[in-house]
């Protein structure tokens, strides 16, 4: 990012607070879509979430403090509303079976226009979106997005040591996943 300070100043001067934003989004729209994508899987979907995220951004620039990274901030906003937005997902889907929410994961991602995986990225998938939302969050910021252990922390407000745990159980599950497809 060009200069977190100088924009944060403008963020939270009135008169240069629109035009700041404009550039926070554009400095961050790709990184939280990505990070919104490998969780809920849906283009539109994620749009929808990451619409939200920066609606809640801009509603909450007055609060904003600067204690944390803006990108920290941004990206605790994106995990919040893409789990909620799964809770609510889940709340109202159909009961479904493994094999058929399993397969509904595959049909999803190979029909997706912006999905160009093979096979066995599809199964990836799939293993990771049978992982619990919070255990599914750390191992797509760790895996995918390469974050350290202490900038995971910051934006989820846990503890180094059980996102480690949550990592390792996450890393166990899909390992196990490939091992059943055998």
């Amino acid at each position: 990012m060009h200069n977190e300070q100088q924009l944060i100043q403008r963020l939270q001067n009135p008169a240069t607070r629109e035009q700041a934003f404009e550039t926070l989004v554009r400095e961050f729209q790709e990184q939280l879509y990505w990070q919104i994508r490998r969780m809920v899987l849906d283009h539109d979907d994620t749009d929808d979430i990451l619409q939200n995220v920066f609606l809640k951004a801009w509603q909450g620039l007055g609060h904003f403090r600067g204690d944390a990274r803006l990108s920290t901030w941004l990206y605790r906003i994106a995990s919040n509303e893409t789990i909620n937005f799964l809770q609510r997902q889940k709340r109202t889907m159909v009961s479904l079976s493994e094999d058929t929410e399993s397969e509904r994961i595959g049909h999803q991602l190979e029909s997706d226009p912006y999905f160009d995986g093979d096979e066995t990225e599809i199964q990836l998938q799939q293993a990771v979106q049978s992982l619990p939302p919070k255990q599914r969050q750390v191992f797509n910021m760790k895996y995918f997005q390469e974050m350290k252990y202490e900038d995971i922390s910051e934006v989820m407000g846990t503890s180094i040591g059980a996102l480690k745990a949550s990592y390792h159980h996450a890393v166990q599950k899909i390992t196990s996943f490939f091992e059943n497809l055998e």
